[in-house]
This record gives C-alpha cells, structure tokens and sequence, in this order.
C-alpha cells in the first residue's frame, strides 16, 4: 500500500483538502494518505522547508511526499517530481525543493502540463497523482517526465558564523509558541568547541544552559533545548515564548527593516 504524506498551505476553511485527497484516491485507492500540516504560512519559504524536511526523514523508503505550498507563485508551466534518497517528492517548480533537500535531488523530472487544461490545485494535484500511481506500479522516475528539466534553486536559509557566534533566524513557532531557530544540534556543538556559552535574544534575555526536557526549569521560566527534530528551540515551561518575548518568524522582506532583532537569536562562545 503506497503511503503518501500530504503538506499544504490551505488551511482547513474549506473543501481544499479533502478534494485533494479525492484526487489521490482517484488515481489510485490504495494510496495510504498522512496529513503533515495545512496551516503552513503562504510564501513562508523556510517554514514549509524545514516542516517538509523534518517529517520526511522520519518516513520509510519509497514514500511518497506531495507539498502543496506555494503553488501559484509563478504560471505553472510544469511541476517537478524528485527521488532523493529513496523518497519521492512533488512539488512546484518554485524553489522550495532544493531547500527541503538542503542540496540538488538525485533524480527529477518535470511533469508536463496540458496547455489547454485549467491549471488549478485539483488539476495539478491530479497530475502528481498519475505520476506517483505509475511509479507505485514500478514504472522508472525517468519515464514519468522529463529529466532534463533545469529546476529553480533556493538556497536553504543558514545561519551566520562568526569565530565566536553563531546567529540563528527563527524558521518555526508551534503550537504552544515554541520558538524554532534554524541552528542544528550538530552545527551548535560543532561550533561551540567545548566553550561555555550566552543564548542571547531581544537584546537583554540571556540562557546559558542547555536542557534535556521543559521541566529542567522552574514553571514559567524560560529554556533552550534540541527538539525532536535536532533544531535549538527557545521556550518557557508551561508558558508561551513567542507571545511573551515578541519574537517571529524570519522574513525576508524585514531583512533591512528594525524588526530583524524580534526575529533572531545568536549564540556567543566564550
């Protein structure tokens, strides 16, 4: 039974994703269809990057990964279907899949697009569909579409080094207003060298520790942790980080704006 993981920026407001998943199981019923998220912001390149990115790894071989984000931020002339280390990837061709993959794919094709055809969300949705039930069937990535295809690049949003800091952008708030920086378990020790070490956000807020769990510290005091993902979060036991700092997420458009501080957290080593 294939399993495909379904992402999105619709929301649940209206029939959107349910006639989506209409579309899959048209094209075939046996696809095993898992919700990742629907609520990711429209343009939010780094956000829909690093939710993709941390689900797919925790998904067997051979799965299928639909990201429905940003679909129209171009005239969509073709979609691009990639595999990449044993996972198949639909989405458009719109930059967003190098910054999932945070490198090139292996393998991808464009899937063409009838000119005559409307080209709205079901349509293309019915598009990758046909793609994924023939490749299911044992069909070659290759024969689905066309490989010589020059796909848009962006670049992954990283962090700035320095000899003795590193500055994270917050790419993620969850649920409870935990706050996601866009620095890696691996890159923070790989850096930090065995140095003591300030967490230093909004200027004045400084965490000097790192901790295992939310109940390392005293109820509403705040925290830094490695999530289940390996990315640093900020967050205040049984409180709402994001709400109470004013911290957001990155944007580039606020890149040169004086807002950049309420969206960054940087890390000195001492």
């Amino acid at each position: 039974m294939p399993i495909v993981t379904l992402t999105s920026d619709f929301g649940h407001q209206d029939f959107l994703v349910g006639a989506v998943k209409g579309q899959l199981l048209y094209a075939n019923k046996d696809f095993s269809i898992i919700d990742i998220s629907h609520q990711l912001s429209p343009f939010n390149y780094p956000q829909a990057a690093y939710v993709c990115r941390s689900a797919i790894k925790n998904f067997p071989a051979g799965t299928f990964h639909l990201v429905l984000v940003n679909l129209f931020d171009e005239k969509p002339e073709h979609l691009l279907l990639a595999e990449h280390n044993g996972h198949y990837i639909g989405c458009a061709d719109n930059g967003l899949l190098t910054m999932i993959l945070e490198s090139t794919p292996q393998k991808v094709v464009a899937l063409e697009l009838e000119k005559e055809q409307q080209k709205n969300t079901l349509y293309l949705t019915s598009v990758f569909a046909n793609a994924m039930d023939a490749i299911a069937a044992g069909i070659k990535i290759e024969s689905t579409g066309n490989s010589e295809v020059q796909i848009k690049i962006k670049n992954p949003l990283k962090p700035l080094l320095g000899s003795d800091w590193i500055e994270g952008q917050i790419i993620f708030i969850d649920n409870f207003e935990n706050v996601i920086v866009n620095i890696t378990k691996e890159a923070f020790e790989t850096h930090q060298q065995g140095r003591k070490f300030k967490i230093v956000f909004k200027r004045d807020e400084v965490i000097d520790s790192i901790s295992e769990h939310y109940a390392d510290v005293p109820e509403g005091e705040k925290l830094a942790m490695f999530n289940s993902a390996g990315y640093l979060e900020i967050a205040i036991n049984k409180g709402n980080a994001a709400g109470l700092f004013g911290l957001q997420g990155f944007s580039e458009i606020q890149v040169q704006s004086n807002r950049l501080f309420y969206q960054t957290i940087k890390v000195f080593f001492e």
